[in-house]
């Protein structure tokens, strides 16, 4: 279940629920780890963008989301992603409902979800 910590300017949510939100087609994943850790495994039609670079690539992150009306922020675990959903909200990514997903890439993969492009 969606947990808002009113502290924090985005939603912490499982893999399951990312999952469900990516399905219903209003919702894009960004992937905020690096390059050679995407490479090795990552959910199947995220975007990537290293935690780093958030900030200076929101017309990269519009352009992907497009007409959607959420993005999800995965890391390996959700820490990274934690901070990314920060980031995008301090440069101004505030057209989108934001969320965190708890557990990462690695609990992604554990649940046996797409990985890959």
């Amino acid at each position: 279940m969606a947990d808002k910590d009113p502290r924090e300017p985005f939603t912490r949510i499982s893999v399951s629920e990312a999952k469900e939100k990516l399905e219903t087609d209003q919702a894009v994943m960004i992937d905020v780890r690096d390059p050679h850790e995407y490479a090795e495994v990552h959910a199947s039609g995220v975007l990537l963008v290293p935690v780093n670079s958030v900030m200076g690539e929101l017309s990269q992150i519009r352009d992907f989301a497009g007409e959607k009306q959420e993005v999800l922020f995965i890391c390996k675990m959700g820490g990274r992603s934690a901070l990314a959903a920060e980031y995008a909200t301090a440069a101004g990514l505030e057209e989108y409902e934001l969320f965190n997903v708890e557990g990462g890439t690695e609990a992604w993969e554990q649940a046996g979800y797409p990985t890959g492009d």
